[in-house]
């Protein structure tokens, strides 16, 4: 089927089953345009615990699909694609953590919402990348285990003024935006503010304007007066920072910034799994149940 009788048939299966298409900021432009709902890994969770649906189609990685799962147990989840999975977030396993509250015994643990349930589960707080500062500054603890991505630990640290004991996972696609980079796009659009991610390399950081989540550029965006933004994360934001605000230009700092993992799905696998209603994601009740625990702490700081 070509796209446009694709997404005709997606929208009548849609009805016909009560369904709902999540999609992240990070999909492909026709996934986007496509969805019921767009936004980062949180949103898109809570998003699917209070929409009525029987049926909820992410699109986004497993992480996500799981804490989708998690929060709204009595709804079917389906992943398009199990293959688009979060190479951090399956940097940590739940006995890497184990070994690790080992040897730092009686320390909080703070694991990033980019992580497996069972990591969750062994976790007392979650965090986001744009409540990770409010998270662990409320702790009362000087010290603190933090999982799994270093760069959001360190800039979590420099804010904080906490011993964070970090895990050394990251996020290839953020490792991968250098200072050259930032200080080429400077040189062609000097007129441009530049923000970034917090999952970008402690020596990016100090060069940009902002530091926001993807959530936060989204809501940023209109606001700010720069006419001009250099963006430092994966390039598929781009597609909804250009249409939601058509009166400003938006450029990638790393052209190649680009998560193929995000990019596995497609319209035809949007298609099928409405159709065939898989691949689901089931999370074990009592993993879910510990797991529940240490996200709902972090919603309080949304």
């Amino acid at each position: 089927m070509k796209n446009d009788k694709l997404v005709e048939e997606i929208n009548r299966l849609k009805k016909e089953k009560r369904a709902v298409i999540l999609a992240h900021n990070y999909q492909p432009e026709e996934i986007q345009d496509l969805a019921d709902f767009v936004g980062d890994s949180l949103e898109l969770s809570r998003k699917a615990a209070e929409v009525e649906a029987d049926l909820i189609v992410f699109c986004g990685v497993h992480f996500m699909a799981e804490t989708a799962k998690i929060l709204a147990p009595g709804k079917k989840v389906l992943l398009p694609d199990l293959r688009a999975r979060c190479p951090m977030a399956d940097m940590v396993r739940g006995a890497d953590l184990r070994w690790m509250k080992e040897q730092h015994p009686g320390k909080k643990v703070v694991a990033y919402v980019n992580t497996t349930a069972e990591v969750k589960a062994e976790t007392d707080v979650c965090c986001t990348s744009a409540n990770a500062v409010k998270v662990v500054s409320s702790l009362p603890d000087a010290e603190i285990i933090f999982v799994p991505d270093r760069n959001l630990a360190h800039y979590v640290s420099q804010k904080t003024g906490k011993n964070l004991h970090i895990w050394d996972g990251y996020c290839p696609i953020h490792e991968e935006i250098r200072p050259k980079h930032i200080q080429r796009m400077k040189q062609r659009h000097p007129e441009a503010e530049v923000w970034a991610h917090p999952e970008c390399r402690p020596d990016v950081l100090p060069l940009v304007d902002r530091i926001l989540s993807t959530g936060q550029m989204i809501k940023e965006a209109p606001k700010s007066q720069a006419r001009e933004i250099i963006v430092a994360t994966e390039v598929g934001i781009l597609h909804r920072l250009r249409k939601e605000n058509p009166e400003k230009k938006f450029y990638p700092a790393r052209e190649k910034a680009i998560c193929k993992n995000m990019k596995r799905i497609n319209l035809k696998k949007v298609y099928r799994a409405l159709l065939l209603e898989k691949p689901e994601v089931v999370v074990e009740a009592s993993l879910a149940e510990r797991a529940r625990e240490a996200i709902n702490q972090m919603v309080r700081f949304v």
